[in-house]
């Protein structure tokens, strides 16, 4: 690796009287900072404006004054186009799980260009062997299909739903995001498409849900839900309310959507075979499931699966054994030059047979547990705090001191203060000065082979910003 730059900024906050106008102050100071430090990004960001608007083509990406842009990674770090290094503790928003150099990826990339070639217009051995795998670590998932996306994949699953129940409307929960054009993280249908057919209710919100789904029987066709919600804030469900959606759903007619697009890197089996009935103690079972991004290890991916009846509703064959005569099966089409890729179906197998086995998942979310409560420690009884679960979590500055128990965004909305919300950003730009990379909202997701020498440098910098930041954070 090149040598990289390294850089320093200006001082703390401390001793300041938690104004918005100091706030804002410091902030305008870190953010000329990041001019000078950033000519290279700057350059290209003004340029990229020429054609393209705003000046990138993914949204989440985008940061004021101007995004930083990366010139490589290498295993868990990045370096930008200026020089500077970063431990990256966002992980491509989870997809980049296996980070950005992994040799067994890189390996079975080599291999699949080199002796089976790319887009063979055809069926492949690795297609069936990689579903295999899939089904073996996610039992709920009987047969499946492959796709492009996370939000291709929850196209499908509703499509499949509005077939089986022949009803259109879906309950989501506000903070939901299900991809690209299924998002409801401001609690409206947002850049959607039939934006109509939605029924928005409240995450964690027990009863009332219960109720929701009782009332809209014959009018819903299911639930589409998050085991834990990411781009709202990683607010994990509760075991209640997400098993009172599988039973109400099965007793009203819907089926059960678990969006494990994201989750389903949290435990061996998903986020699903974690979250167990307070009562019977047994796993979530959804009718359908949805999962994507980090699957095949940073290739374009999307699966959604379950129940075998439910998945003949996409099978193209159109023997008669496969119809009831009163009930003739007209499967779906479902076509996609790139559902079968050579890339993806090598690296999928590759990924969950060894790069992330159910010991490795197992051992990189306990240490994200430790980290997630390592920097809870290190801010209680302040207005910052961290939610998630295992190697994804999210800070936020909060008013009032709520801890960790943040059930729906209404929770991380309501009350929001111009100072909250200038100390997110404040605490972002420290967080790149000190060399770590991470979402601006806060996200951080860990990659496999981050170390907790690793992370103890970000909980220093978390003690270091809590200690000089306090008259503002307490």
């Amino acid at each position: 690796m090149d040598a990289v730059k390294s850089f320093d900024y200006r001082g703390t906050s401390k001793g300041s009287d938690g104004s918005v106008q100091q706030l804002q102050g410091l902030l305008d100071n870190l953010i000329e900072d990041f001019l000078n430090y950033h000519p290279v990004s700057r350059k290209l960001h003004q340029h990229a404006l020429a054609v393209l608007p705003g000046g990138n083509t993914r949204s989440v990406l985008h940061t004021e004054p101007f995004p930083i842009c990366m010139d490589r990674g290498d295993r868990n770090k990045l370096i930008d186009v200026d020089g500077h290094e970063y431990l990256d503790l966002i992980g491509e928003m989870t997809a980049g799980l296996c980070g950005h150099s992994n040799l067994k990826i890189h390996d079975t990339i080599i291999s699949t260009v080199s002796k089976t070639g790319l887009n063979l217009g055809a069926t492949t051995v690795t297609e069936a062997r990689f579903a295999e795998e899939i089904c073996r670590r996610f039992p709920s998932m009987e047969r499946l299909r492959f796709c492009n996306s996370g939000t291709e994949a929850n196209l499908y699953a509703i499509s499949i739903a509005r077939r089986a129940t022949g009803l259109s409307k879906i309950i989501v929960f506000s903070g939901a995001y299900h991809g690209g054009v299924l998002s409801f993280v401001h609690g409206v249908a947002g850049n959607n498409v039939d934006k109509g057919d939605w029924i928005i209710g409240k995450y964690n919100d027990t009863e009332g849900t219960q109720r929701l789904i009782s009332d809209n029987k014959g009018r819903a066709a299911a639930v589409l839900v998050e085991g834990m919600q990411g781009a709202a804030g990683c607010i994990p469900g509760t075991a209640a309310f997400l098993h009172a959606i599988q039973t109400a759903t099965k007793a009203n007619g819907m089926l059960f959507i678990l969006d494990e697009v994201m989750t389903s890197r949290l435990a061996p089996g998903g986020l699903q075979s974690a979250i167990l009935n307070p009562h019977s103690n047994t796993a979530l079972k959804p009718d359908i499931t949805t999962l994507g991004k980090y699957i095949a290890g940073g290739m374009t991916i999307g699966v959604f699966g379950g129940r075998e009846e439910l998945l003949s509703i996409y099978d193209p064959r159109q023997n008669s054994e496969l119809n009831e005569p009163e009930r003739p099966i007209r499967p779906i089409s479902h076509s996609g030059t790139f559902n079968n890729n050579t890339l993806a179906m090598n690296v999928g197998l590759a990924v969950l047979s060894t790069v992330y086995t159910a010991e490795i998942c197992t051992e990189l979310n306990s240490m994200g547990d430790w980290f997630r409560q390592s920097i809870l420690d290190r801010c209680r009884g302040t207005k910052m705090t961290v939610t998630g679960i295992g190697a994804v979590c999210n800070i936020h500055f909060l008013p009032g001191k709520f801890g960790s128990q943040i059930l729906n965004v209404e929770a991380l909305e309501n009350g929001l203060t111009e100072s909250d919300r200038i100390l997110r950003d404040i605490f972002w730009f420290k967080a790149i000065q000190r060399g770590f990379w991470m979402a601006r909202r806060g996200m951080l997701a860990l990659i496999v082979g981050t170390t907790r020498s690793e992370l103890q440098g970000f909980l220093d910098f978390v003690e270091d910003f809590v200690q000089g930041y306090l008259s503002f954070i307490a």
